[in-house]
């Protein structure tokens, strides 16, 4: 009687992103306002973050539905604002994708440096942010991450979306 010799093949797991047919994804971003649209308006064009992402290329920016009074009311906040009459809540889009942009960059905050009279924020590539209210506009603590953001165009008709935290997707139709 032959011997019959059964043999055991593992079975390998391969990670597939589900895709609806048709559809193309992009990546996005939720801010609170009115840091969404300081980015909107190409007055922003550092955003900081606690995390780093490896993540470079075309990004839409989303203002979820939370605005904060309190800086809305600080300088430079108010000048800039008002210059695009957005002073108040009812005026700043918010639960839309706003705008498009492209991240072009993610570096790590380092120790500051003086120069020019004030401690200016160093990047991991010895970049300086020297502008006075992008300095303004972001948390500089060293170890934290700064998003280089090119390109930002606000978008004629925004998009309603439900927002979340980190990087997400939305299917472009």
């Amino acid at each position: 009687m032959a011997k019959v010799v059964t043999k055991v093949i593992p079975l390998i797991r391969i990670p597939i992103r589900k895709r609806k047919i048709g559809g193309r994804y992009m990546k996005v971003l939720s801010l609170i306002q009115p840091w969404a649209s300081l980015i909107a308006l190409g007055e922003k064009k550092i955003e900081t973050r606690s995390w780093k992402t490896d993540y470079r290329g075309p990004l839409l920016i989303h203002a979820g539905k939370k605005i904060d009074d309190d800086i809305c009311r600080q300088y430079p906040f108010t000048d800039i604002l008002a210059e695009y009459d957005l002073l108040f809540k009812d005026q700043m889009p918010t639960g839309v994708i706003i705008a498009k942009c492209n991240l072009v960059d993610c570096l790590k905050i380092e120790n500051p440096v003086y120069k020019d009279g004030l401690f200016r924020p160093k990047l991991e590539n010895g970049q300086l942010v020297d502008l006075h209210n992008e300095y303004l506009f972001g948390d500089y603590t060293p170890g934290r991450y700064a998003w280089l953001l090119e390109n930002a165009e606000q978008l004629d008709n925004p998009i309603p979306a439900k927002g979340k935290l980190r990087l997400w997707e939305y299917q472009i139709e």
